[in-house]
């Protein structure tokens, strides 16, 4: 079992990598590393990841689903609960839809299968970076299904946004409902300044503001909150 971690470089995008296979982990890191990644470290199994991640705090962990022993939504949780920042993509050869949406409840922003190529990988990572959700094709509907089944058969209300006299979301100003809406709808960060005419780090802002004032973690959970409240439809 092994464990490296690299010294600081100039990558933009600091990235970690979480395998219990030692060649696909380091065939992995190698090829990031070649595309330009800052690749801070690997890790073989769930604790190593949740105990390394602290340590290097890395932008994006890339991480299998499946870790030996230990599954990967403990390490996904254990990271996000330390590094809540953090990006988690699911790197799997299972396209089980239970497993997609296990790694999504855990907190994952994504999930790829293994037979992705270096291609869709690296644009994966980059766009997870941004603080999309990245889904292999067809996952993402999956996703947005299964939370509109568990909305529709817990809740009889209407989907309004502002019904509930306790509603977080009414704590929202109206700039940074507009940047939810094109949240759920799967914009990045910089796809929603072009479209509301704001820097990219204003809108960087008000995603960090609406997650605190919903108390969510990531774009998931967002998109999530967006639909309960009907707020994925144009005004």
């Amino acid at each position: 079992m092994s464990e490296r971690v690299d010294g600081p470089g100039a990558g933009v995008i600091s990235v970690m990598i979480v395998d219990d296979h030692p060649m696909w982990r380091d065939g992995v890191a190698r090829d990031l590393a070649e595309r330009g990644f800052r690749v801070v470290a690997t890790a073989p199994d769930a604790p190593a990841a949740v105990r390394i991640a602290t340590a290097t705090r890395p932008q994006v962990v890339l991480m299998d689903l499946y870790l030996g022993q230990t599954q990967g939504v403990v390490a996904i949780a254990g990271i996000l609960e330390r590094l809540p920042q953090t990006r988690i993509l699911v790197l799997s050869a299972s396209g089980e839809h239970q497993d997609v949406l296990d790694a999504v409840k855990a907190g994952a922003s994504g999930y790829l299968v293994k037979s992705a190529s270096i291609t869709e990988l690296e644009a994966a990572v980059r766009r997870t970076a941004e603080g999309a959700a990245v889904f292999t094709p067809g996952l993402a509907g999956l996703v947005l299904g299964e939370f509109r089944r568990v909305d529709g058969a817990g809740s009889g209300s209407s989907g309004s946004p502002s019904s509930g006299d306790g509603d977080p979301g009414l704590r929202l100003t109206e700039r940074e409902t507009d940047v939810l809406r094109l949240v759920a709808k799967g914009m990045t960060a910089r796809q929603i300044a072009a479209r509301l005419v704001l820097s990219h780090r204003t809108v960087e802002s008000h995603v960090q503001n609406t997650l605190r004032k919903l108390h969510l973690r990531n774009r998931v959970e967002l998109t999530r909150y967006a639909i309960e409240r009907g707020l994925t439809e144009d005004p």
